[in-house]
């Protein structure tokens, strides 16, 4: 490998304008608004017509779980539903027990403080969001300065609890009417990404952008169908084959075709037939070679003659491999279709890595929450704040995968809480009118933070604001000005100190990770090279190198961009990133050609017209 000038990396611009741009919203921004709505209403209104609404706080701590997990499969979102709920009663009890021991300011921002740090690495550490940490923060930190007894605990923990288990039915309720919907909408993503980078193949800086996050969109995709459970269904194996082909335009993005990518992809988000694709291997729709030659197959492997062999066996290919006939295989798929997925099945023996190697590299983080959140509290108490949770939280909510993005999403949070105590003020005279249009307008908010947030940041920040300010006012009104003046207040608090924290406790050690990323792909190519090189290499290995070598690329990105914007750190080795990358697709490509999904160079391209439909 050529050698590689390091590119200075400490002279940082910290976005303001950039940070405010709006973007597109989600293609589910209404599954996450809808849930929230239908796991907080049934509880408030039945509070409110028992008249205690003032219960109202701990059944939320338990409707808010809704927000999580939607765009897990099914199975595997009962399982994160079940520990979100479970993780917010643990927070929940700490806080209620903190806050039924003592009294003391300053103890019970330290308790907020560690919580939230706690809250932050275990969220980033299993990829529980969004919106991860931050609700469960906002509860926990806002319990702390509830006025509790020992003897009250239990009842509140309870309701807490039986609201989550309504928000666990809320988030599972789509699955008997969609039950592949979240497999569905990730293979699209993964079409329209690799539709993306066809259009951009040949676009210099903007291909490689669109590259990258075409294979972080099939590199999601594989994730979510493997997460799905272990009983692959016809719909399921159908969208494999589907994301096999988004890989395949990213392997020979000359060759693809953007149009039928994308038709794909709105077939699969539609709630019709999924769209089933023939065997890329076959483009003339037979393996005769056209030179009157012996048949072979794409990848050249000569057949042993055009009838039954003479010992009564199976016909196969020079490696060995058995083809049972022209016709389709019979485990009821095109011939070569086992082949492409075959790595699938290998996948899923893989045991996922320990929790425990993934909290070291979370230590900066877990340190920035706990110093940030905790000064934020102690400065809020020492202006003489009556609420410096909500400092807590600002502080808790900054913290990014770097500083850059931290920086970001101060300027967000900001802006989207000095707006929404506008809002707040607003619609005050409307919520205070008596605790019916209290609770409705605490659902508008809920619904509007949802929907909004995906665009931005801070636009959907313009709802939450107003949300928790409304959320004080549930055991009873409280003066407006006076809200309005400590929100304002804290928020700054907040967002300073909280950012001035994160400057201060720097993570030094993203450049070393950076190296190990390097050299995981490197390790990762010089496999895959050698398989695709061996004759005898079994579609099990080569498929599971291809898909480690594309994890590890999409890894060594991530780990890339995090690096780049951290501060006070060497230079980070760009150039060798950017060969590794560039040798890592090649390699990719290679691969993926030797397995016969893509033909030699020179020729022409591999894809199939869309055969039909699978159920």
């Amino acid at each position: 490998m050529s050698s590689a000038t390091p590119t200075p990396t400490r002279v940082r611009r910290l976005p303001v304008l950039g940070a405010l741009r709006l973007g597109r919203p989600s293609d589910v921004w209404f599954k996450p608004a809808l849930s929230v709505v239908a796991a907080v209403a049934p509880p408030s209104l039945l509070l409110v017509v028992l008249g205690r609404l003032d219960l109202a706080a701990y059944t939320m701590a338990g409707s808010l779980c809704a927000l999580y997990a939607h765009n897990r499969p099914y199975a595997a979102r009962a399982k994160v539903l079940a520990w979100v709920v479970l993780g917010m009663l643990g927070g929940l009890a700490v806080a209620l027990l903190a806050a039924s021991l003592t009294r003391n300011a300053v103890v019970l921002v330290t308790v907020g403080a560690l919580l939230a740090a706690v809250q932050k690495v275990m969220c980033d550490a299993t990829r529980v969001g969004p919106p991860a940490h931050v609700i469960l923060t906002f509860v926990s930190s806002a319990a702390l300065f509830v006025p509790q007894t020992l003897g009250q605990v239990p009842g509140h923990l309870a309701l807490a609890a039986a609201a989550g288990a309504w928000a666990w039915l809320v988030g599972m309720a789509p699955a008997p009417l969609r039950p592949h919907g979240p497999e569905r909408r990730a293979t699209a993503q993964a079409l329209d990404a690799a539709a993306a980078y066809a259009e951009t193949a040949r676009g210099g800086e903007e291909g490689a952008g669109a590259r990258s996050a075409a294979y972080a969109a099939v590199h999601a995709a594989w994730q979510t169908l493997l997460a799905a459970g272990d009983r692959p269904s016809t719909a399921r194996r159908a969208l494999e084959r589907l994301v096999v082909r988004a890989e395949v335009a990213l392997a020979a993005a000359a060759d693809a075709d953007p149009a039928r990518l994308r038709a794909w992809a709105r077939a699969v988000r539609g709630t019709g037939r999924i769209p089933r694709t023939g065997d890329p291997r076959r483009d003339d729709g037979g393996p005769r070679r056209d030179d009157g030659g012996p048949r072979r197959t794409d990848s050249g492997a000569r057949l042993d003659g055009d009838g039954p062999r003479q010992d009564g066996g199976p016909r196969r290919t020079d490696s060995g491999a058995r083809l049972d006939g022209d016709g389709p295989r019979q485990d009821g798929g095109p011939l070569g279709e086992r082949d492409e997925l075959v790595g699938v099945a290998a996948e899923r023996a893989v045991a996922p890595r320990p929790l425990w190697s993934r909290l070291g590299p979370l230590a900066p983080v877990a340190v920035r929450s706990a110093l940030g959140c905790a000064l934020a509290g102690y400065v809020s108490l020492a202006l003489g704040a009556d609420r410096p949770y909500w400092a807590l939280v600002t502080a808790a909510s900054l913290y990014q995968a770097n500083i850059t993005l931290t920086w970001s999403r101060t300027v967000q949070r900001v802006v989207g809480n000095l707006v929404g105590v506008l809002l707040f003020a607003a619609v005050t005279p409307v919520a205070q009118l008596c605790p019916l249009a209290l609770v409705l307008c605490i659902l508008a908010c809920n619904f509007g933070a949802e929907a909004l947030i995906g665009r931005n940041y801070w636009l959907g920040s313009v709802c939450v604001t107003p949300l928790a300010l409304l959320v004080t006012e549930l055991p009873g009104y409280q003066p407006t000005g006076e809200l309005v003046t400590d929100r304002v207040v804290d928020t700054l608090v907040g967002a300073l100190v909280g950012f001035v924290a994160a400057v201060a406790v720097t993570d030094r050690r993203a450049g070393r990770r950076v190296e190990r990323a390097l050299a995981a792909v490197d390790h990762a190519r010089e496999r895959a090279a050698r398989l695709a090189a061996d004759p005898a290499a079994t579609p099990a290995a080569l498929e599971t190198a291809r898909r480690a070598l594309a994890a590890a690329v999409v890894d060594l990105r991530a780990t890339a961009d995090a690096a780049a914007g951290e501060w006070w750190q060497r230079a980070l080795p760009q150039e060798r990133v950017v060969l590794a990358e560039q040798a890592a697709h090649r390699t990719l490509a290679a691969t993926v050609r030797r397995q016969g999904l893509l033909p030699g160079p020179g020729t022409t391209s591999t894809y199939t017209h869309t055969e039909g439909a699978s159920p």
